[in-house]
């Protein structure tokens, strides 16, 4: 997911795709442990899509503090 889409998002649709996204990891390591997944890398996608997730819900706060 691309940060220019995280950005259109409402404060409320990002806290759900998080939740969505974390447990979309989940499900891909634990398959992954099971049969290797075809392209690991998507793991790595994953882990920066929820990191970019909770570096615009931070900035939002910050946003709102000032």
């Amino acid at each position: 997911m691309k940060q220019s889409v995280i950005n259109e998002l409402t404060t409320p649709e990002v806290k759900e795709r998080l939740a969505v996204e974390k447990e979309n990891l989940v499900k891909m390591r634990l398959n992954h442990a099971i049969s290797p997944l075809e392209n690991p890398q998507l793991i790595k996608a994953q882990r920066r899509t929820i990191a970019r997730l909770h570096t615009e819900l931070r900035k939002r706060e910050l946003n709102e503090n000032k």
